[in-house]
């Protein structure tokens, strides 16, 4: 019997040690390897330095064009099983094409997070109203979660999001969150101990807005008071992309040091007492605080921060939204060795009963494998409208852009 294929249309080649999207994209391409699937990974983006290097993984890397018909022959020649997207713009790019060419195809749409609910949560941080999710966003993502068989959703926020106030139904949406593997005993005794770690920590991709916004809450409103109460500790910024913007806020003075990107995240976070994310906004789960639990350093964040991540755990560090109150429980979780021992293993219980991969991958894999197509999509009729060619507005724009870059 041969293997099945699986078609993976990046946004962008991932970049696993730049970004949590490029480390969960990772993890699928892993679990789908596992489990014997052939693999094709093609993306319309350019490559960087950083894009992971796929040598040594038996992964066919395939260079696409947007609004082409070659395409369409990639697709009729690999004839995938399972046709996956990487974010909603993608699926919106090119899933009228493997509608049209893979109809029988299962399409599974990772969203990463909810770019609609972090855009609306970001727009009531900046405007201080209430946050409005029914925004243009919303009708395109969810758009394409109804055209999709599967949706991956990565936070059970979002689940509860798309369920309750979009009346989505569950048989379109997948938990599947970060897959990690467990923490054992023996990577315990590896860890730096509290007396040889220093230091706080942030890091994070500086293309993605709420990282920005966290740097400049560090700056502005937390490390002028926090460094007056431990002044020989540091706070070290580490993160990809950073612009002049994010360098210009370096002040060696104050201890407050912008280090760029770090070569290994968890090696770097490792080193440090805490992890120190006063995050207003966002959505999705902060891939930072599982590096963080996975090398035993605790964090102070805020509720949004923390959101999804620890279920009914107790969390690694402090959740506190009150700023005041955030920093004097930072400065007492960095001095106080037991409550620093106490929240490390809280860590450890959430990474090893919330997010191991031996749990979680199987009963995915098998989901997939067992779907019956057609009365899945019989019940999704909404979708079936939404992939009717009368409204692929998106199939007809994408055809003039080809008919006009012929010209």
């Amino acid at each position: 019997m041969s293997a099945k294929k699986l078609l993976i249309i990046g946004f962008v080649w991932p970049e696993p040690k730049s970004s949590a999207a490029g480390t969960r994209m990772i993890q699928l391409v892993d679990l789908f390897l596992n489990k014997g699937y052939d693999i094709t990974f093609a993306s319309a983006a350019s490559k960087s330095e950083f894009s992971y290097n796929f040598r040594g993984k038996k992964i066919v890397e395939q260079e696409i064009k947007l609004n082409d018909e070659s395409f369409n022959y990639l697709l009729k020649e690999l004839k995938p099983d399972v046709v996956m997207f990487d974010r909603f713009m993608v699926e919106e790019q090119y899933g009228w094409r493997v509608q049209q060419e893979c109809p029988e195809a299962i399409k599974i749409l990772d969203t990463e997070d909810l770019h609609f609910l972090r855009s609306a949560r970001q727009l009531s941080e900046k405007k201080n109203e209430a946050v409005n999710l029914f925004n243009d966003v919303a009708k395109r993502e969810i758009a394409s979660i109804l055209r999709c068989d599967l949706s991956l959703i990565i936070s059970e926020i979002e689940m509860n999001v798309l369920q309750e106030q979009f009346k989505i139904d569950s048989s379109l949406l997948y938990y599947l969150p970060f897959l990690e593997k467990k923490i054992t005993s023996a990577t315990i005794q590896n860890w730096l101990s509290f007396e040889d770690r220093a230091d706080f920590i942030f890091i994070g991709n500086f293309l993605h807005e709420p990282n920005w916004n966290t740097v400049q809450v560090l700056k502005t409103q937390v490390w002028p008071y926090l460094r007056k109460k431990l002044p020989h500790a540091k706070m070290n910024i580490f993160g990809s992309y950073a612009s002049q913007k994010v360098l210009q806020l370096e002040n060696k003075k104050e201890n407050f040091l912008i280090r760029g990107r770090a070569k290994d995240a968890r090696e770097m976070i490792s080193k440090h007492k805490i992890l120190l994310a006063p995050i207003q906004f966002g959505a999705g789960v902060k891939g930072k605080f599982i590096d963080a639990m996975q090398v035993g350093t605790p964090s102070v964040t805020t509720l949004i921060g923390a959101e999804a991540m620890k279920g009914s755990l107790k969390w690694n560090g402090i959740i506190e939204d009150d700023l005041d109150t955030f920093i004097d429980k930072a400065v007492e979780l960095y001095q106080d060795k037991n409550q620093w021992l106490n929240a490390q293993q809280n860590g450890v219980q959430i990474i090893n009963e919330r997010y191991s991969n031996e749990e979680i991958a199987d009963d995915f894999i098998s989901l997939v494998e067992n779907l019956d197509l057609a009365k899945h999509r019989q019940n999704n009729f909404i979708g079936q409208i939404l992939n009717h060619h009368t409204t692929q507005s998106t199939k007809y724009m994408s055809l003039w852009i080809e008919e006009k870059n012929r010209k």
